[in-house]
């Protein structure tokens, strides 16, 4: 599983005109939220999704080094198969190292239910749809975690 997570102001998703998920942590009352791209291979696990999800909740790198747990920021969790691409050989990516639909779509809802099990207000896009990512990055704060 690569999640690639990025520290935002803000950041919401759009399937087909109608916004699906936001989060807003001014509202919220935090400076930062976390948006999460989160990518599955054929070897994950429930496991490796529930690990990942504390590891992005406890993840220092927010407002003077705090996590998402210490300030009870927001995360927005976004099905992304694209960070699995293969780019080894000529000019177009391959896929085959990222998990199927029926592989992917339940590890990627594990992951933000274990993260709403931590105590973290989760929103989410819509798995398998083409969505539009808004997002204002701050910093700019972008880190790639693996399992």
């Amino acid at each position: 599983m690569r999640i690639l997570l990025q520290r935002v102001t803000t950041a919401q998703v759009t399937v087909d005109g109608q916004v699906v998920g936001r989060i807003d942590p001014a509202a919220a009352g935090v400076p930062h939220g976390l948006l999460a791209l989160v990518g599955v291979t054929h070897t994950d696990t429930e496991e490796t999704a529930k690990s990942l999800a504390d590891k992005t909740f406890r993840l220092r790198v927010l407002d003077g080094e705090r996590s998402a747990a210490d300030l009870n920021a927001p995360i927005l969790v976004v099905s992304q198969f694209t960070l699995y691409a293969n780019t080894a050989k000529g000019r177009r990516p391959s896929w085959n190292a990222a998990a199927p639909g029926p592989v992917a779509e339940p590890l990627i809802d594990a992951f933000a239910g274990a993260l709403r099990d931590l105590g973290a207000t989760v929103a989410t896009g819509k798995f398998g749809a083409h969505m539009r990512i808004d997002l204002t990055n701050d910093g700019p704060v972008t880190v790639l975690l693996e399992g």
